[in-house]
Parts: C-alpha cells; structure tokens; sequence
C-alpha cells in the first residue's frame, strides 16, 4: 500500500451538506463515522465510489450510538454496545469498508476495577469479530475525562506479544498521546509500532482548560499554545505501511490555503523519513 493520506470525517464534522469538501483534495482515502442517519451514509458511499475513494469508519457509524462502552458503561450497556459494533462490523464487511475504528481501550476512571482483565477479554471479543467477518478492527486508546492518561497507560502495560497473539491493529492519535505523556510519546510507541495502522494528524491548541485539534502546519511547532508535532509524525513514517489522516475540526476556522501547505509539510516529513530509512 505505502503510506496513505488521507482526511477525516471530523474536518467537516460528518456534515451531509459537506460530503463533497472530503474528496477534493489529493487524497483516495477518506475515514468518517457518526453519521446523522444511515441515508447519509448511503449517500456518503455513492460519493466514494464515484470518486474511486476507499474509506474506513470510526464507529460509531450513526450519531448518538455507543462510542466508548464495550468494556465499561458510560453511556450504554456494555452488552448493547457490542452488539451495536458487531453489527456495524457485519455491514461494513459487506460495503467495503477498508477498516473499522474504534475507541479501545476505555475507561472513565483510573481505578477501574479488573482494568487489564477487562481489556484483555474485550481485545479477545474484537480479535474474534476480525477472524469472523474478515475486516481490519482498529483500536484506538483514548484520554480520559480532563484529560487523564490512564487509557493509554493501561494500553502500555500490555506485551508486544499480546498484539501479536490478538492480531488486532491500532491507531495513535497524536494529540491525544502528547497530552498524555509528552515527551516520553515514544517509549509508549515503541513496542506497538509494528501494529499501528492509523495515524490521526493535527496539532492541539490549548485554551485554559480547553483544547481543540487544528490543522498540522510548520508555523505552529513550538509557537505558543501549541506542541511539536514534526519528531512524531517523523518517527511513526517509518516501518509499516499507515494511513495519514488529518483530523483536524473546524473549530479554528483554518483557510484552504493554510490546510494546504500543513498537507504539503507532512508529505514532505514523511517522504522524507521513508527515505531516510532506506
């Protein structure tokens, strides 16, 4: 495949009066969920396969649906949420869909009880779910409320054999493991990196207690309120084949011209990293 760019639905925020903004760039690759309905997924599908795009889903597929409980309440029963995804899984196998995403592990407190038992028995669920309908599952670890890190650091404590004996793949949010850990992203990355299939690109602007995902750009490493995304993206270029995609919202308001030139530096970082490595 090589590595993939691509755009998220969350640029236009699942909009069905914005379908066409996700296919006019560069890209083949669009991942989108939380649509309002499912005739706005149908129309979604119509678009990319006239646009000869492949797509993947971050569940949940409809607005409102589980998006954080197969292994904990939150919001919806455990049980109920897994049959949600199961049959999301099952329909997306059907329409071609290149992968399902979804948000794993989590939890909304720290001292949840039984946590690596909990995420040990969901993993097994996910890796059947994968053997049974022959699709990619993709996890992907998320921050806690106010931003806590324990999600992810419960993802650390699992072996690189757990990954390999579970066959399942990931996707790092950038944003979401800066915040986490900071600087030390890539002793958290190291032991996944051969399973990381998705990258989710943007930087985070942080206002107070308040953050919000903005395009990736050169003239925001290291500006103030912002991260250093360059070291990251450099890093997660090189191994196995992933797919680059610009999550960024429109909270910010970014210009055409300002996405655009983000888009040209990434390529760059990670054409270059690629060639580095060889």
């Amino acid at each position: 495949m090589a590595h993939q760019l691509g755009l998220s639905g969350s640029t236009i925020m699942s909009d069905p009066d914005k379908f066409e903004q996700l296919f006019k760039r560069r890209f083949s690759h669009v991942e989108i969920g939380e649509f309002p309905s499912l005739a706005d997924f149908e129309d979604f599908l119509r678009l990319a396969e006239a646009k000869e795009y492949s797509y993947g889903v971050h569940s949940p597929l409809i607005r409102g649906e589980s998006k954080y409980d197969l292994i904990s309440f939150i919001s919806f029963d455990p049980r109920r949420a897994r049959e949600q995804f199961e049959d999301e899984v099952r329909k997306l196998t059907q329409l071609g869909a290149t992968y399902v995403l979804v948000h794993f592990p989590y939890f909304k407190a720290p001292d949840q009880v039984q946590r690596a038992e909990k995420i040990d028995e969901g993993l097994q669920f996910l890796s059947q779910l994968q053997q049974t309908y022959d699709i990619p599952i993709v996890c992907e670890p998320k921050l806690g409320p106010s931003m806590s890190p324990h999600n992810i650091e419960a993802l650390h404590h699992f072996s690189k054999q757990t990954w390999e004996t579970y066959a399942l793949s990931l996707c790092i949010d950038i944003g979401d493991y800066l915040l986490a850990v900071g600087g030390d992203w890539q002793v958290y990355l190291e032991h996944l990196k051969p399973y990381i299939k998705v990258v989710h690109l943007h930087n985070i602007l942080i206002e107070g207690s308040k953050y919000i995902w903005v395009p990736p750009h050169p003239d925001l490493e290291g500006a103030e309120g912002y991260w250093k995304i360059k070291p990251i993206v450099q890093y997660l270029a090189q191994g196995t084949d992933k797919y680059f995609l610009f999550e960024h919202t429109p909270h910010s308001n970014p210009t055409d011209e300002f996405v655009d030139e983000g888009i040209d530096w990434i390529h760059e970082l990670i054409c270059t990293s690629n060639e580095e490595m060889k």
